[in-house]
């Protein structure tokens, strides 16, 4: 059973206001300062799935040169998911207490160093040993995306600056299969690797050089800084470990998360090798690239959409934890029409239901992302945020292995894999429309 919550609460509300329009307005003549925060963090994610991205892209590639089986793929994004839960717990504490800026700093150095190693793997083993590390470091991104996102943004923008900020995971997926054929076409699949690394050099200058929390940045103005924080919080305390996870909250996302997070990682690692073994498309930008690039155009759109949707119910006077669940009801309706996909002999009708799966899975994420913070105090929101998203790279590591087993016994046939995608969505809805609490705790 999972315990419940005792502590005294606040209701989450959102703040009323006269008019879409008038509220636009408005949001914006209290500053922009926020805004430069959310583009430091969208870049951030930017590179994060560019890294992440380019071994399936070059999953063709690699497998011939160093005789990869599927197992040898899946194990090596399975030991990149075992790194991913270990830094989802440790750095999302981390980031509570030591301060998003420092510890984000810190991963992301690290994490651009682990993708130049890639270069110089020359096995499978090399591979699983270069994405442990990568998954370790990388884990950082999104606690610290969502840690931002809770400092600088009130309830009614949290969903549009979450679909935002993770509209770069599909900016990531769609600039690699663009870009990664000229590099390998002209250096070879190690320099790709190196010049990935040193892209995460440049957003270290200007991560160094720009952000910083509310209360301290030099440029943000008053207005602004009441705007962002116009919701009653608890006083900031050193909460424990043990007591997060006594909260309900904490595992109705946590468990929630689990169940719908892993069906990206699905896409990222085997979409490439499922185009391109049910179509033949190679790895060209016009083969392989363009239908990637319009199934994470759609996504782009979904991750914003998705955030304007509950956004827009919570400015018409719907309670946030309410106008969030609505949404995902909404994104997990249209996912079903992904079942179609493993069965097409039609690429584009393949490529229009995976993109419509994968647009409303990121409109379904903003939205849940949104909601923990809806409850979640400030003070305590890396360690929540991170502790499900271990509970959800947990469940990715069972995936890549549960996937790599379907494909090796039925010959890869993705059909079974395609058709369990849309039941996760309606039971982890169910489970978050019991569990989510619709208040602050005052811990």
């Amino acid at each position: 059973m999972v315990p419940s919550q005792t502590a005294r609460t606040t209701p989450v509300q959102s703040v009323p206001h006269a008019g879409l329009g008038g509220k636009l307005r408005g949001a914006m003549a209290t500053g922009k300062t926020r805004w430069g925060m959310l583009a430091l963090v969208f870049f951030a994610t930017t590179l994060n799935f560019i890294d992440r991205a380019a071994l399936g892209v070059m999953q063709p590639i690699l497998a011939k040169e160093m005789s990869w089986t599927a197992m040898d793929y899946a194990n090596i994004n399975f030991w990149f998911q075992v790194g991913y839960a270990i830094g989802f717990v440790l750095q999302g504490r981390l980031i509570d207490r030591i301060g998003v800026k420092r510890v984000f700093f810190c991963a992301v150095l690290l994490w651009s160093l682990a993708t130049g190693a890639h270069g110089l793997a020359t096995s499978a083993v090399g591979f699983m040993i270069c994405r442990f590390i990568l998954g370790l470091t990388e884990a950082a991104n999104y606690p610290a995306c969502v840690k931002t996102t809770r400092l600088w943004f009130p309830a009614q923008e949290r969903a549009v600056a979450s679909g935002i900020f993770n509209a770069g995971t599909n900016v990531g997926a769609m600039f690699t299969p663009m870009m990664l054929p000229l590099v390998l076409h002209v250096w070879g699949w190690q320099a790709a690797f190196l010049c990935m690394s040193a892209l995460g050099g440049i957003w270290l200058i200007f991560w160094g050089l720009k952000y910083f929390n509310p209360e301290d940045h030099p440029t943000v103005s008053k207005a602004e800084l009441a705007y962002i924080q116009q919701e009653k919080e608890p006083e900031q305390t050193t909460v424990s470990f043990s007591t997060i996870l006594k909260m309900r909250g904490t595992w109705a996302f946590a468990l929630s998360y689990a169940m719908t997070a892993p069906v990206f990682w699905f896409y990222l690692y085997w979409l490439p090798p499922f185009l391109n073994q049910q179509y033949n498309l190679g790895i060209s930008v016009t083969q392989m690239g363009i239908p990637l690039i319009i199934i994470y155009i759609t996504a782009d759109f979904g991750s914003v959409g998705g955030g304007i949707l509950s956004s827009v119910l919570i400015k018409r006077g719907m309670a946030a934890v309410k106008a969030r669940l609505v949404s995902m009801a909404l994104c997990a309706v249209a996912i079903i029409g992904v079942v179609l996909a493993a069965g097409s002999s039609d690429l584009w009708m393949a490529v229009g239901a995976i993109a419509l799966a994968l647009g409303a899975h990121q409109a379904w994420t903003a939205n849940v992302w949104s909601m923990v913070m809806d409850y979640t105090p400030k003070h305590m929101m890396g360690t929540v945020f991170g502790f499900g998203g271990m509970c959800a790279a947990i469940g990715g590591m069972f995936m890549t292995q549960f996937v790599g087993y379907v494909l090796t016994v039925t010959n890869n046939n993705y059909t079974v894999l395609f058709t369990m995608i849309p039941a996760m969505y309606f039971i982890a809805l169910i489970w978050m429309y019991f569990m989510a609490p619709r208040k602050i705790p005052q811990v």
